[in-house]
């Protein structure tokens, strides 16, 4: 069977303790969130697989390398308002042996915590060469 019909029809692979799927994978989305609180853009990059894949609305913007972050991503954040970024939920929805999706519900907040937008996004994070990265965003 070729690759790309492998890759449709083929079965996922099942084994392993999902729970500790899970907790990897999550560990991976906690490390991005992390570093995207700490405004570093190469940190959040080391979480990421490429190419790397957000669907913004019906726009689908595709990162076919590290350092596509504009420049002043965090400079348009903080004129904001922002300072920080807090999970309010992570709720896995379907997991594999070396994939798990997630509904991440994150706030965007002020220096003194109050909430300024509420985000509910689909994340989905894959094991990939020895290393969990996340290779989609939804939002």
């Amino acid at each position: 069977m070729s690759r790309i019909a492998d890759a449709l029809i083929g079965q996922p692979r099942q084994e392993g303790d999902i729970a500790t799927v899970i907790a990897q994978a999550t560990q991976c989305l906690e490390r991005f969130t992390d570093a995207f609180n700490q405004q570093d853009l190469p940190g959040m990059d080391a979480c990421l697989h490429f190419p790397h894949q957000m669907w913004s609305g019906t726009q689908l913007l595709v990162w076919q390398q590290p350092g596509s972050h504009p420049p002043d991503f965090f400079a348009l954040l903080r004129a904001t308002g922002w300072t920080h970024t807090r999970y309010e939920a992570i709720s896995p929805v379907l997991a594999s042996a070396d994939k798990v999706h997630f509904v991440v519900d994150y706030t965007r907040r002020s220096a003194d915590d109050a909430e300024l937008s509420r985000h509910r996004n689909l994340w989905v994070a894959v094991q990939h060469e020895g290393r969990w990265g996340i290779v989609l965003r939804s939002y």
